[in-house]
């Protein structure tokens, strides 16, 4: 049975607001009321890379933090907007390191990284249970262009690691709308990556 969520911190949306406004020491501010959630999200997602990896999950969060906030007024628009930016930014960090870990080792090669796919989106993975992460970025790219609020509840349930009933807080619908969208989504990505049926 996994811990309850702890409810929303009030002063994250008025941090956020205010960072909209332009207030310099609201990052600073967010950064401590944040960053366990944060990690939290960046530890579910690393425990499926591989052994022997570089990037740990404090790196991730920094980075992913600094991704959001270093580049001037991100215009967040609420909770729900800052940690959805949040797993896109950890999505990015994680594909570009499988690119650059590609190239390096393979001579610009694609590298399969070890991902919970086959028990978190259902899809076909190698014999070592690895997936093709970059093959799985590109067809999470293709889900956005179908179907952005179903490309949403993939980066909130698989990227950030949340939960069923923590996606929906964040998206303002209901679980079953989570439980449904994510059905569907993981049906069309098995569908994009291996061309078969789900």
């Amino acid at each position: 049975m996994s811990e309850p969520t702890p409810p929303p911190d009030p002063r994250v949306t008025l941090l956020l607001s205010a960072m909209g406004r332009g207030d310099p020491s609201a990052p600073e501010e967010l950064w401590p009321i944040v960053y366990e959630e944060l990690r939290r999200l960046a530890a579910r997602r690393m425990a499926s890379e591989p052994s022997g990896h570089t990037l740990q999950p404090t790196a991730l969060v920094h980075e992913a933090y600094f991704r959001l906030v270093g580049g001037g007024d991100p215009g967040f628009e609420n909770r729900a907007h800052f940690f959805g930016s949040a797993a896109r930014a950890m999505r990015r960090i994680l594909v570009e390191r499988a690119r650059r870990d590609g190239a390096e080792k393979r001579g610009g090669g694609r590298e399969r990284k070890r991902l919970e796919a086959s028990d978190d989106l259902g899809l076909a993975a190698a014999p070592d249970g690895a997936v093709d992460l970059l093959a799985l970025d590109e067809a999470l790219s293709k889900l956005e262009a179908f179907d952005a609020d179903l490309a949403r509840v993939v980066s909130l349930r698989y990227f950030a690691g949340l939960s069923v009933d923590e996606t929906a807080d964040a998206l303002g619908v209901s679980p079953r709308t989570v439980k449904r969208d994510w059905s569907v989504a993981r049906a069309w990505l098995f569908r994009a990556m291996t061309g078969e049926a789900p």
